[in-house]
């Protein structure tokens, strides 16, 4: 398996020459400018996970395409071992539990959220929907403005094509399930 920047500067270099797109192109698209997505693309620089979000929802493809997942031996592709996405400025952690499947058009991931950290997300594309789940600590999801606490065993499912965000006020990590399920093409 590659290096988590490697296989996202493979897959970002790959989705642009499918759309037959420039840096400039990519980048209106994307919201991400043309110097980082070139260096994102050259393996010069990770992404944070905002940022890699930016990119999936600009291309309109899901998230976990970014995640590389080999076979483990012996194992079933449900059972592969995955790339996972710690951004440590964020003070977050994405692993990807189920990569999208086209036919049920979900993925989920286990998100690891520490004490202070927050995330904000940009609107994915029209129609995307979440789901989160809490398993562990304390998680506040804004809403249209709003800040809603969560603890475990409490979910909250919303319309994730409208701004939204993330954050752990308290004193240990906040773990969730995330469910996002896209819409028919």
């Amino acid at each position: 398996m590659q290096e988590p920047t490697h296989h996202i500067a493979a897959t970002l270099k790959s989705l642009r020459g499918a759309q037959g797109w420039s840096l400039d192109r990519a980048s209106r698209a994307t919201g991400v400018s043309k110097a980082m997505l070139g260096q994102i693309e050259r393996g010069e620089s990770s992404p944070t996970v905002a940022t890699l979000w930016k990119i999936a929802g600009g291309f309109r493809v899901s998230f976990s395409l970014f995640f590389e997942q080999a076979s483990v031996e012996g194992g079933s592709p449900d059972n592969a071992a995955v790339t996972v996405l710690e951004d440590a400025a964020a003070g977050m952690t994405v692993t990807p539990l189920f990569a999208f499947d086209p036919a049920l058009r979900f993925e989920m991931f286990l998100i690891e959220l520490a004490s202070g950290a927050c995330s904000e997300s940009s609107p994915h594309e029209p129609g995307v929907v979440e789901h989160v789940v809490m398993l562990d600590g304390t998680l506040e999801l804004a809403l249209d403005g709003h800040w809603e606490a969560l603890g475990p065993g409490e979910a909250r499912r919303f319309a994730a094509d409208r701004e939204h965000g993330y954050r752990n006020v308290g004193e240990r990590a906040a773990r969730f399930h995330d469910v996002i399920h896209y819409p028919q093409v």
